[in-house]
C-alpha cells in the first residue's frame, strides 16, 4: 500500500500498487480482502476494469451516523474488461479504495490475490508475531493504525 500508516478512527484512501504480472503474464484481476475493523470500504472506479464487491456479516458491526451496520464490503475486486485492458507484465497501476480505520490502534493486513493471463500471485502471507515480513515471498499489504490523540496529533 502507499501509505502503510494511518490514524485510528480516520478515513483512509487506500492505494495497492501492482508492479508486475504473474512470471511475464499480464494482471487481469485484483481481489482484495478487507480485514476486520476497517470500515465502509468503498472501491474507486478504474476505467477498462469492472468492480465489483462482496457484502457479508462483519465480526465487529460499528456505528456511524446514528446507525449501527452489522453487514459491509469484504472483499473488492476489479476485473479487465478484456485482453486490452489487462495490466502488461513490464507495466505499474494502481488499485484505490477507501474506507474508515478502526477506532483501536494496531496492524491491519490486506491479503490480496492477483490474477493473471497464466498463473496467480495470492499475497496473501501475514507474518507470525515476531517475524520479519519482509522476508516472506508473498507479504499481505500491511497498514499500521496510529493513535495519533495518544501521540499529541489530531485526526481528519
Amino acid at each position: 500500500m502507499a501509505d502503510q500508516a494511518a490514524a485510528a478512527g480516520a478515513g483512509y484512501r487506500a492505494v495497492l500498487r501492482v508492479g508486475h504480472g504473474c512470471a511475464g503474464a499480464a494482471t487481469t484481476a485484483i481481489t482484495v480482502a478487507i480485514p476486520s475493523g476497517f470500515t465502509s470500504a468503498q472501491p474507486l472506479v478504474k476505467p477498462g476494469w469492472a468492480v465489483s464487491t462482496k457484502i457479508g456479516k462483519l465480526e465487529q458491526p460499528y456505528e456511524a451516523h446514528g446507525k449501527t451496520y452489522t453487514e459491509g464490503v469484504q472483499e473488492i475486486t476489479w476485473t479487465a474488461k478484456g485482453a486490452e485492458n489487462a495490466l502488461p507484465d513490464a507495466f505499474a497501476d494502481e488499485f484505490v479504495f477507501r474506507g474508515t480505520t478502526p477506532k483501536k490502534p494496531g496492524t491491519l493486513w490486506f491479503k490480496v490475490v492477483q490474477a493473471c493471463e497464466s498463473g496467480r500471485n495470492a499475497w496473501v502471507e501475514i507474518p507470525a508475531h515476531g517475524q520479519n515480513a519482509h522476508r516472506l515471498e508473498f507479504p499481505a499489504a500491511r497498514l499500521d493504525v496510529l493513535d495519533v490523540q495518544a501521540a499529541g496529533g489530531h485526526a481528519h
